[in-house]
């Protein structure tokens, strides 16, 4: 007997909803197209095939970009988990047969997450599974969201004061607030200073747009202090050079200092709180057996919670 349309869509319903997913990813046809190497009229019909049976309208159509419409929104946070899982059917089995011998992991992590925090887990998670292939994104916690958002990587890892709905944040690490000065500095000397010592001194802090500057700007206003930013650089390690070098002061997490430093720590705690850092999830993305693995030995190296996994939603 034939088949009737629509046996024949539900026959194809994962290529469908993989051309999709990758258009609600990129935001246009042509980019999904490249993405799972189709022509772009093939994904169109495969789009507009779903929003058939569905009944529905998925994409608003805006010139050369789509964007999801609420019904499309539902749909691709039911069915992006399942075409991962599909995609990746090969891995987990071969993980639950207890072998990992290939496939690739992603992570977006911002400098002072790579330089303090991931260097003993990679080097771990190498040893064991050799045949994995890490891709290290050094992006800022912006461009990571984005990252992760769009698919491109499995995970973020660092360190969240504001936490959006469609992510999970799980620390693991805390690292306290300091204050560094040159050697020499008029406060080098204090064990203990108060946010007017630090008012008449420039401060050198990361970009403006950066957690760190939001949370120094919000605890000067609470205790109505003022401050004052005379150099603006990114990385903990130009800005601990710099003040080092006498162009400033500045107040970091303790995460980056080392102890070789030639500047002055002096604790903040008193009006900074404690920093977490920890795992970035999209909330509902399949999560690969190889960023299982990873966050074990995230656990193992930080002793951080017993599970990261937020499983399906």
């Amino acid at each position: 007997m034939a088949s009737t349309p629509q046996v024949y869509y539900k026959q194809n319903r994962l290529k469908q909803l993989r051309a999709f997913c990758h258009a609600a990813q990129t935001g246009s046809i042509s980019e999904a197209a490249e993405r799972i190497y189709l022509s772009q009229p093939t994904v169109s019909l495969q789009i507009q095939a779903l929003e058939r049976e569905f009944d529905t309208v998925l994409f608003e159509r805006r010139g050369p970009k789509i964007k999801l419409t609420s019904e499309g929104a539902i749909l691709y946070k039911l069915a992006q988990p399942l075409v991962e899982g599909m995609d990746k059917l090969l891995e987990t089995f071969s993980a639950a047969c207890g072998k990992l011998e290939s496939g690739e992991l992603n992570i977006a992590a911002g400098e002072s997450t790579i330089l303090y925090i991931l260097p003993e887990p990679l080097r771990r998670f190498s040893e064991r599974y050799p045949g994995i292939r890490l891709k290290l994104h050094n992006v800022t916690g912006r461009d990571g969201m984005t990252m992760l958002r769009a698919d491109e990587a499995d995970f973020a890892i660092g360190s969240m004061l504001e936490v959006p709905d469609d992510v999970t944040y799980e620390p693991i690490v805390n690292y306290g607030p300091a204050l560094i000065t040159p050697l020499g500095h008029p406060l080098a000397d204090k064990s203990r200073v108060t946010l007017n010592d630090i008012s008449p001194y420039g401060l050198i802090l990361p970009p403006h747009h950066l957690s760190t500057w939001r949370m120094v700007d919000l605890v000067f206003e609470q205790h109505n202090a003022s401050y004052k930013v005379t150099l603006e650089a990114g990385g903990w390690e130009v800005i601990k050079r710099y003040v080092e070098n006498g162009l400033g002061i500045s107040i970091v997490t303790d995460l980056c200092l080392t102890g070789d430093e030639k500047v002055v720590k002096i604790p903040l705690g008193e009006y900074f709180p404690d920093r977490s850092y920890g795992i970035v999830l999209r909330r509902g993305k399949f999560i690969s057996p190889q960023s299982k693995r990873f966050l074990e030995i995230m656990r193992e190296v930080f002793g951080g919670k017993e599970s990261l996994d937020p499983g399906p939603e």
